[in-house]
């Protein structure tokens, strides 16, 4: 047998990794706010908008088609991609918290940066936390929960004091960014438990306006929405440049503001695109991309570094008008719908539904892997993955525990299906809408309790639906065959139903961990 140098094979690609510790490669998590499915052009050939750092990415790593996050809107999936664990579980049965809200996270609940911590890891968060944090009012007391209040503008918070149970308390290093998203108050940026400057001005709201331009809250001098994004881009490039050289690993978790509402592009995003205001966000999300990966080569630290890059929930741009079909009848188009029928972009592709639905389009998401040193390039993967399961495969790859108390319970490991051992991941998926609607995918097989979309998309809850005797009181598809959840097979699949209700409500009595068993 001929035997070559170690040099030669490493310049044919043969030999990759002699000397790195995979099972402490950097990682770095980019999460995108509210971009669909079908926004970047790796998923949807036929998106109006470019997105060249996306696509780069996916080239050199793994994309998923058939990635969801376990609920439809934003909150509830940041805490669930933390911690491995349904967030229906804690106090948050549906909705979202305000940029007020109490911390959802436990204090006796890991997380992946306490996870990563505690093995040498250094940690830090860059962006949206939209998980709660603990402030107090002016006299001194902890704000609580906003129950059925619209968001709070809080001009009674007291911005002096130190914030706590936010990310410096769940395992970050460092944080820099704001407490929720940009149409609820506070407008500032915090730097780990301070304001980086006091809010002493007020952001008004912009009335009939098709992008929403937040409500009215307090404001630090000179924060402007639309510099919010380039900021997060600038502070994540700092701590990647402040890496070169470092043999200790570290974890970024860069949770974006884009492209929620308000849509606001920077100046330099305007006419980028040839969808508009939001397909000009989406590209700046995907400029954002390529600055990480540009700090990453020239940090000299790519080849061992784990991105994944993907959404919070569907997309919000996207318009599905149906007519007869079991939900009855079709539905007036809506401002957001005449605006994708001008542009001609569907955020979601061919999936049903938006944001907040429990439709494919509410949860079906963008979802791309690279590890140079792990990960074939190139590869594309049906496998059926959550953002709860990487929790599992972070702690598969580190040797970690894949549960520790409560966290985990939820999270299967897609580790062997991103080193080519294995085409699936998990035995099911459970989804989660906006007010609280279930539904268990199974194969090819989708279940729904109840009927409606349970969010945004109307009609949303059985009460806007005909009210006829003999309607079914779910709704059951079959994505293989109807991938657009138009024909529904309830009063069909009587057997099926059965199991898959067995299955999801051992899920919810135990653990998605247990009721795989």
């Amino acid at each position: 047998m001929k035997l070559f140098p170690v040099a030669v094979l490493l310049s044919l690609g043969f030999v990759t990794f002699a000397a790195a510790d995979l099972s402490r490669p950097n990682i770095v998590v980019i999460l995108a706010d509210d971009m669909g499915w079908g926004d970047p052009q790796c998923y949807q050939a036929e998106s109006k908008i470019p997105t060249p750092n996306l696509d780069r990415l996916a080239a050199e790593g793994m994309r998923f088609t058939d990635a969801h996050t376990p609920s439809s809107v934003c909150t509830p999936t940041r805490y669930t991609l933390l911690t491995g664990r349904y967030c229906w579980r804690t106090s948050l049965e549906k909705g979202v918290l305000d940029g007020f809200g109490p911390p959802l996270i436990g204090a006796d609940e890991s997380t992946l940066a306490t996870m990563l911590k505690g093995i040498g890891y250094d940690t830090a968060c860059v962006g949206k936390w939209h998980l709660g944090m603990q402030w107090h009012d002016l006299s001194g007391e902890p704000i609580g929960e906003r129950g059925a209040q619209r968001f709070r503008p809080g001009d009674d918070v007291d911005y002096q004091r130190d914030i706590t149970g936010g990310p410096n308390d769940v395992g970050f290093d460092s944080y820099f960014g704001i407490s929720a998203s940009l149409d609820m108050a506070p407008y500032l940026y915090l730097r780990n438990r301070r304001a980086e400057t006091l809010p002493t001005e007020r952001h008004e709201e912009i009335k009939g306006t098709l992008f929403l331009n937040g409500v009215s809250g307090v404001k630090s001098p000179g924060f402007d929405i639309h510099e919010v994004l380039p900021r997060f881009g600038d502070e994540a490039v700092k701590l990647i440049e402040d890496r070169k050289g470092k043999e200790k690993p570290f974890f970024l978790y860069l949770p974006l503001n884009s492209p929620h509402l308000p849509v606001s592009p920077a100046g330099f995003s305007k006419g980028k695109s040839e969808a508009g205001a939001y397909g000009d966000f989406v590209w700046e999300t995907d400029h954002a991309v390529g600055r990480v990966l540009n700090a990453l080569d020239e940090a000299g630290i790519a080849d061992n570094t784990l991105v994944l890059f993907t959404s919070d929930n569907g997309g919000l741009w996207h318009w599905w008008d149906f007519s007869a079909d079991d939900d009855g009848g079709k539905i007036p188009m809506t401002g957001r719908g005449q605006y994708v029928k001008d542009f001609g972009h569907q955020s979601n592709a061919k999936w049903r539904g938006t944001k907040a639905d429990i439709y494919e389009g509410g949860h079906r998401v963008p979802f791309i892997v690279r590890w140079p040193r792990m990960v074939e390039p190139g590869k594309v993967s049906d496998a059926l993955v959550e953002l709860t399961d990487f929790f599992a495969t972070v702690a598969a790859i580190t040797g970690e525990p894949e549960t520790v108390g409560t966290s985990g319970m939820d999270s299967f490991s897609f580790l062997p299906v991103l080193k080519g051992e294995a085409e699936t991941a998990r035995p099911f998926s459970v989804h989660h809408s906006l007010s609280g609607m279930f539904a268990l995918r199974e194969g090819s097989w989708k279940m729904v309790e109840g009927r409606g979309s349970g969010g945004f998309t109307r009609p949303r809850k059985t009460s806007e639906l005909p009210g006829k005797p003999t309607e079914p009181e779910g709704q059951l598809y079959d994505l293989k065959i109807d991938p657009q959840e138009r024909i529904n097979q309830w009063a069909n699949e009587s057997d099926r139903l059965v199991r898959m209700q067995e299955r999801l409500e051992s899920v919810r009595e135990g653990s998605g961990r247990s009721a795989a068993r």
